[in-house]
């Protein structure tokens, strides 16, 4: 098994390749979104399964020197989350198949709910952290400090969060450039690099201070955060924090029972999914806002990760107008006259003619659309 692990960390963009390729020809499988095939369905699932166990495989890499650890617990909650995901559509095709369109949404509200525990459990468990990409992937950098401009000079951050030296390679749960930092630092080789070190030299003079201040600080063991220390330390961002992502973690579900109740042509399920998003979005907004009267640490300042996964969050709110009944009475027609108008012209109208089927065979699978 350790053979395998060291092949995957040492060939993981070829791996990613193959697997994307993967994937992708599984859209042109036959019957790939017929109610009585459950064989494509099935490969699909196991391979997202395959892909899952290299990614966790490839995020549990371990690294070298001394870094602050956070608490964690060995159980593989993002792969199990990872695991969960591909399955679901394989598992509502058989309960469609076995007990017909209405009671197969039981057992996609078990699904759902079990996705629910389990991100539940990754929150309480990371100190009550973002989770990113739903829990699929490992939010393993500082909360409050990674983002904050005045604990970072050039590409250095300031004592209590040192980077680790040897490159981009190297700084793994620490703050990395981004690619418009990396761009302007290759345009401006040499004044970067005399800067750099300048402030190499004025990063160790402070790092040399605090180690005759406070002594040397090897591999600081984070405290785990709790609900009382949250309320305590951040206030009124703290819980706004809190609720939003909490509402986040629990909208599929609140949306399936929904549906379970008044069904999946009724306004009322699409209203009210819409609504929590909103409601978790502002509570993030808000909590998030940098506030002239909230005191300094009482502020949720989020890493560029966390960022980025509220854009990726603002994005899935795209599926709205692919979810019944909107997609029905609204996005269908203008999809079906779409192809009417390009039919005619060569290739393009054939092109057209295979994305808006796969379109309409993916909207068919609730677990496609759902955001979750």
């Amino acid at each position: 098994m350790e053979a395998y692990k060291n092949w995957v960390r040492q060939n993981k963009e070829y791996l990613h390749s193959l697997e994307s390729l993967a994937n992708g020809l599984t859209w042109l499988l036959p019957e790939r979104f017929s109610n009585s095939e459950i064989g494509p369905e099935a490969v699909t699932s196991l391979l997202g399964i395959f892909t899952a166990i290299n990614q966790h495989i490839i995020e549990t890499t371990p690294t070298r020197g001394p870094q602050p650890s956070a608490p964690s617990s060995s159980f593989p909650y993002s792969l199990c989350i990872s695991s969960l995901k591909e399955v679901e559509t394989l598992v509502e095709v058989v309960a469609q198949q076995l007990f017909g369109n209405q009671k197969k949404w039981n057992i996609i509200a078990m699904t759902e709910a079990s996705k629910v525990l389990l991100r539940l459990a990754l929150f309480w468990n990371s100190g009550y952290k973002m989770l990113l990409q739903g829990g699929e992937v490992l939010n393993t950098e500082s909360h409050t400090d990674m983002s904050d401009p005045h604990n970072r000079i050039g590409h250095h951050v300031m004592p209590g969060n040192v980077a680790p030296q040897g490159g981009p390679g190297h700084w793994n749960n620490f703050y990395r450039p981004g690619p418009q930092e990396r761009a302007l630092s290759a345009l401006s080789r040499f004044g970067e690099n005399a800067r750099m070190t300048y402030d190499s030299r004025w990063v160790n003079r402070r790092i040399q201070h605090q180690i005759t201040v406070t002594g040397p600080q090897t591999s600081p063991v984070a405290k785990m955060r709790n609900l009382s220390s949250i309320f305590s330390e951040k206030g009124l961002p703290g819980g706004l924090f809190l609720m939003g992502e909490t509402l986040f973690i629990l909208r599929p579900l609140i949306y399936v029972l929904f549906i379970r109740k008044y069904g999946i042509w009724s306004w009322t399920p699409w209203l009210v999914s819409l609504g929590v998003d909103l409601v978790a979005m502002g509570a993030l907004a808000q909590a998030t806002r940098s506030n002239h009267g909230v005191r300094e640490d009482a502020k949720i300042n989020l890493s560029i990760r966390e960022n980025d996964e509220l854009k990726r969050r603002k994005l899935l709110w795209a599926l709205y107008l692919m979810r019944d009944p909107f997609f029905c009475n609204y996005t269908r027609q203008k999809l079906e006259s779409t192809q009417k108008m390009l039919e005619p012209v060569p290739v393009i109208g054939l092109l057209t003619e295979k994305i808006v089927e796969l379109i309409f065979g993916a909207q068919s699978r609730y677990t496609y659309m759902s955001g979750s």
